[in-house]
């Protein structure tokens, strides 16, 4: 097996099991038919109107195949998309977007203030976040050692959000023009995946780089940094729930001023 095939099982390990939606340019009842193979379910197909790229949301996934996939992942073949689990979560995410989407190549003032802001923003809490450039924006993971409660990640995170658009506003940017998604959400965990680590965008097919302070690194250095990660910035449990305690009393502060 692939090691990175192994880095991708063990960051996402609350995600879903055995549940995953698949991109990719192949179609047709021949392919439908080996791709279904293994008692794989196809919840749906769907063509999307860009490309010749087809989603296919399949249940019932054996860890062989699961493997498999996360293979030609690697590859560039097709993108492995998860779901967050119901319940809890030892991972998190902000997907910020353009919220105008007039160029899908530029990155708007907006969002580069955003996510350095994010970034700031949970390095004064002691957290290290993992962000990856995803075409117009960016996606911004952290893992935690063990899973939290979906109520508390969602509080956590909006919070976080709310000092990103505070900050937008503050220094004359138009906090609109930023869309802040949340993942996990207990709206949508079942309906929206999330494309995993290693995948190209779906539109203009560059590979997830990760972004650092330095600038974004290639490909190489990307799962490099992705693997590091892993082992030596999950979060310990004790240390998000500090994190968490000291949003919320800032939080309080901030009500009692006003």
């Amino acid at each position: 097996m692939d090691a990175r095939v192994k880095l991708l099982r063990d960051f996402y390990s609350t995600m879903q099991q055995g549940k995953i939606k698949l991109e990719i340019n192949s179609h047709g009842f021949v392919f439908l038919e080996q791709l279904l193979s293994d008692g794989i379910t196809l919840e749906y197909g769907q063509l999307a109107s860009y490309g010749l790229t087809h989603k296919y949301k399949l249940l019932n996934v054996p860890e062989d195949s699961i493997n498999r996939l996360l293979h030609d992942h690697i590859q560039k073949t097709c993108n492995v998309c998860c779901y967050f689990n119901e319940a809890a979560n030892n991972t998190f995410c902000f997907n910020l977007d353009n919220n105008y989407k007039n160029n899908n190549t530029v990155l708007i003032p907006e969002m580069q203030f955003s996510v350095n802001s994010l970034i700031e923003y949970f390095e004064e809490l002691g957290i290290k976040p993992l962000v990856i450039a995803s075409g117009r924006g960016y996606h911004v993971w952290c893992r935690v050692d063990d899973a939290i409660e979906n109520q508390l990640l969602s509080d956590f995170m909006m919070r976080m959000v709310a000092k990103t658009m505070a900050a937008l506003h503050e220094n004359d940017h138009d906090y609109r023009k930023v869309k802040f998604n949340m993942y996990p959400n207990h709206k949508n965990n079942n309906v929206l995946s999330l494309r995993l680590f290693g995948s190209e965008h779906i539109k203009n097919k560059v590979f997830s780089h990760v972004y650092t302070n330095l600038g974004l690194l290639d490909e190489d250095e990307s799962w490099d940094f992705f693997a590091d990660y892993l082992v030596n910035k999950t979060l310990p449990q004790e240390n998000f729930m500090k994190a968490h305690d000291r949003l919320v009393a800032e939080f309080s502060v901030g009500d009692k001023a006003v």
